[in-house]
């Protein structure tokens, strides 16, 4: 059973353009390169048509794949965000109480990560610890090495 996709109202917008993307120029592609295979002679023995054939199986579960998550996303709405209290779609500013290290970053929907730009999960471990706390409470972050991390929350914004 799928579970339910969190989607910030932009993440929203570029999955439906992948979508878009995918069924209409990326299907047409693909179907001139099997057209272009059948063109070849006998596709009993012709791999260029077996692998374009291949290729149009992975771009309609991929497509399918992506309906799915549209058709299941939540989207989180800018307005219900508040500053009080974590949540998907924050801005979080922590500062390790080990190292005095700050950082920041914004709390989305797994299908939205991007570590670059400092946007985490909210079922990473630190999206998790920080999910539902409210300023200047410390949470603890369980990490592969060593012992956990006290992370203390010192600014919580609307991210979106």
């Amino acid at each position: 059973m799928p579970r339910d996709v969190i989607l910030t109202p932009e993440g929203l917008v570029k999955l439906k353009d992948e979508l878009a993307h995918l069924q209409t120029d990326r299907r047409r592609q693909v179907a001139d390169r099997i057209k272009e295979a059948r063109e070849f002679g006998d596709i009993s023995e012709n791999s260029e048509y077996d692998d374009a054939k291949n290729e149009q199986a992975m771009l309609e579960a991929k497509i399918a794949q992506l309906e799915e998550r549209v058709r299941s996303a939540t989207v989180v709405n800018p307005e219900d965000l508040s500053s009080d209290v974590v949540g998907v779609g924050s801005t979080v500013h922590v500062k390790d109480e080990k190292t005095g290290k700050s950082q920041k970053f914004t709390i989305v929907g797994s299908a939205e990560v991007q570590p670059g730009e400092n946007k985490i999960s909210n079922e990473s471990p630190v999206g998790r610890a920080v999910l539902g706390h409210k300023r200047n409470d410390t949470v603890s972050v369980q990490v592969p090495k060593g012992p956990a991390r006290k992370l203390k929350i010192t600014k919580i914004d609307v991210g979106l």
